[in-house]
């Protein structure tokens, strides 16, 4: 008999979020709420998927869901993540998957079709780079370790992320092989990374030309919600030296990748908001930069959660931006989580992050 391995949700626990309030006098409701309505989500999302979840087959959800960031607009971004032998059956547990979603009223995914249908482990993490690594197979990989959150029977979708953690560090020989003193950096993931949030961006030139529809919306969401996936990622890439003690990672004066694996993998299990907000805390971070962050990315998700607001900026069409009232404030609020907060957390105020930042974020 299979053991089944599952989650069992709780009530959203987020303490630097917390402690970052008090810090900065910021209160941050719609943050808390998106939260509690993820936990909510997650629990109710269980029920229905696990009849068919498995050891080799996980139910994986991506998106604000996986963020901890739902509202009552948000679409469920899902796959059925097969690690294991292949089988007819997959195929007719998506189709009732589906199924099981529409009659319990969630929204489907968009019409890219990354999501809402089958994935497998193989390319995932066997076709890192070179020419079948597709823009669909890169994106599958790095919002596994981003932006994903398993539900009812996770084995499969533990696994695959330890797996494609462990390939990327014990295959980084500048990190494996590190001279002594010299940062602790996961280069080979930073620049997977990197490529991804690029790619997303000059998609979205081609999805500009193909569709009509959501316009501002995308937009927005491409410099707020898609902005913070790549932040959150370049944080866990300098994690080793901003949370870090560098001993730990060592065996004899060398790198140990079996001790940064697990270390990678607690600090991506993290929401993007918490990860940011645990940055936030460093002493040189001004509470000003705390606030730019944080205010503007609350509103952005209070308007998502109200649904004449959210509707009017799906609405919006590129001919209308200068009359809409709402992707006008949401284009205020972007700028000012980039100017205010984006470049002056990994620009201005922490000396170390500024120096991880240009050393290799950049070059």
């Amino acid at each position: 008999m299979t053991t089944r391995t599952t989650t069992t949700p709780t009530t959203p626990t987020l303490p630097a979020i917390d402690a970052l309030a008090a810090k900065a006098g910021g209160t941050w409701t719609h943050v808390r709420d998106a939260a509690e309505a993820s936990v909510h989500e997650r629990a109710r999302l269980a029920t229905i998927t696990a009849p068919f979840t498995s050891d080799d087959a996980s139910f994986v959800a991506f998106g604000s869901l996986a963020r901890g960031e739902f509202t009552a607009g948000s679409d469920l971004d899902w796959t059925l993540l097969v690690d294991g032998r292949a089988a007819r059956e997959h195929r007719e547990a998506v189709r009732k998957l589906s199924q099981a979603l529409t009659e319990a009223s969630v929204r489907k995914p968009g019409p890219s079709g990354v999501f809402g249908n089958l994935a497998f482990s193989h390319p995932i993490l066997h076709q890192i780079g070179g020419q079948d690594d597709s823009n669909r197979n890169t994106t599958q990989r790095i919002l596994l370790l981003l932006e994903s959150e398993a539900l009812g029977d996770v084995a499969a979708h533990g696994r695959l992320v330890e797996l494609i953690l462990d390939r990327y560090i014990s295959e980084d020989k500048g990190l494996v092989h590190n001279r002594r003193g010299a940062p602790l950096v996961t280069r080979v993931l930073l620049n997977d990374i990197s490529r991804y949030w690029r790619t997303l961006t000059i998609d979205f030139l081609q999805k500009q030309g193909e569709r009509d529809d959501g316009w501002a919306l995308r937009n927005i969401k491409l410099r707020l919600s898609r902005k913070l996936i790549f932040m959150s990622g370049l944080i866990a890439c300098f994690s080793l030296e901003l949370h870090g003690e560098r001993e730990a990672f060592l065996a004899d004066d060398k790198v140990d990748p079996s001790r940064i694996v697990p270390f990678l993998r607690k600090q991506l299990r993290k929401a993007p908001l918490e990860s940011l907000a645990e940055v936030c805390l460093r002493p040189d971070v001004r509470p000003e930069t705390s606030r730019a962050l944080f205010d503007t990315y609350d509103a952005f998700l209070g308007t998502l959660g109200d649904p004449e607001r959210r509707d009017a900026l799906k609405r919006c069409q590129q001919e209308d931006l200068g009359k809409s009232d709402v992707f006008r404030d949401m284009s205020r609020l972007a700028r000012r989580f980039q100017e205010e907060g984006v470049k002056r957390l990994f620009f201005g105020d922490d000396p170390i992050l500024r120096d991880l930042t240009v050393d290799y974020g950049v070059f």
